[in-house]
């Protein structure tokens, strides 16, 4: 009964404006009115990213819980990683609502939140007091009002050094002005060197490596991206994620489409899935990269993973489609590994990036 009203929930939280139907979804799962996934995956699925074991390579992306409220209700979802933030170091109310739109035609949504989360205290706290195992993120960024947006990030990493798995470094968001700025090559160089110093002076003290993935936008203009991954590379990340939302409205039908912010879902997909691809190549595939955008079936992730992503996450296609869906991808995954006559999911890695690297950006 619980499963059968679980896969309703998209239908009747349509009916409630998107906030109100989110934060309804958060209270859900904190107070553990949702079916746990079955205990155990399908080996075939087991992967590795940055030196981190996870079961699936499938997570939730960042955006859905802000504040870290539910990252072992997402694991028990069957998640193979849960992800939680953008959180910034001092509470913010994030821009003005409405500020979140869905584009039923299109299967997308727009926001423009603005980073809003209870900082990084609050966010601590709850991750402090987590009893459950499993691989939980922190995606970091920067008050709007920073002098120092690169001193936020230095802090987010010391802030959480000690319960995060892995750190997301998001300086690809639309709705932080000037945010963006940071994927300038002169000034990525500026905030890795100063978030690998603190990852350093944490490790000499006796603390083990926690992986830095950097967040790209989907919009560096094809110019630009050769110098951001050259940068990256050199510096040594320990994963790219590939993409966050975009400010392009290409192909869009829905009347929502007008509204300013970053657009998220089944648009996104194509757009993403190149630079994915391109990245992948640009990288010879030596750098793990995580693939978010557009993925609403087993099909989208498994062309996401042939792209050249070791892990994907997932959201606005759970609006959409519901919680199920985190079930069908892994089984639709697992099918396609056996159809391709393989052993593991990750022998798929990258089979298909060339392809994906030849399309236009656009479609």
């Amino acid at each position: 009964m619980l499963r059968t009203l679980f896969d309703l929930a998209p239908r009747a939280l349509a009916l409630l404006p998107p906030e109100e139907a989110h934060e309804l979804t958060l209270k859900s799962l904190e107070l553990g009115v949702f079916p746990a996934a079955p205990e155990g995956d399908d080996p075939i699925l087991a992967v590795e990213f940055a030196g981190l074991s996870l079961p699936n390579p499938v997570g939730i992306a960042a955006g859905f819980d802000k504040d870290a409220r539910v990252p072992d209700a997402i694991l028990r979802l069957g998640c193979g990683f849960a992800e939680i933030g953008t959180v910034t170091p001092l509470p913010q109310p994030g821009n003005p609502a409405p500020r979140v739109f869905r584009l039923v035609r299109d299967r997308a949504v727009i926001n423009r939140l603005g980073f809003n989360n209870g900082g990084h205290q609050a966010a601590l706290g709850r991750l402090q007091r987590r009893t459950h195992a499993g691989i939980v993120g922190v995606n970091i960024g920067a008050n709007k009002d920073s002098t120092d947006r690169i001193a936020d990030y230095v802090r987010g990493l010391d802030t959480f050094y000690d319960v995060a798995s892995y750190f997301a470094i998001n300086i690809s968001s639309p709705n932080t002005p000037g945010l963006r700025d940071l994927q300038d090559p002169a000034a990525l160089e500026e905030l890795l060197r100063r978030l690998f110093d603190a990852r350093a002076r944490r490790m000499d003290a006796g603390s083990p490596k926690r992986p830095i993935v950097v967040k790209l936008a989907p919009d560096i203009a094809e110019n630009d991206l050769g110098p951001v991954i050259a940068q990256l590379v050199a510096q040594g990340v320990d994963g790219i994620a590939i993409s966050n939302t975009t400010i392009s409205r290409h192909g869009l039908t829905d009347a929502n489409a007008r509204q300013a912010g970053g657009l998220s879902g089944r648009p996104l997909f194509h757009r993403s899935t190149v630079m994915l691809a391109r990245v992948h190549q640009a990288t010879a595939g030596k750098i793990p990269l995580i693939g978010i955008g557009g993925i609403d079936s087993g099909a989208t992730a498994l062309a996401k993973i042939e792209a050249g992503a070791t892990l994907v996450q997932l959201y606005t296609g759970l609006i959409y489609e519901g919680p199920g869906l985190i079930q069908r991808i892994k089984r639709e995954l697992a099918q396609g590994v056996q159809q391709a006559g393989a052993q593991s999911l990750s022998a798929l890695v990258g089979r298909g990036a060339a392809d994906w690297a030849a399309k236009s950006i656009d479609g």
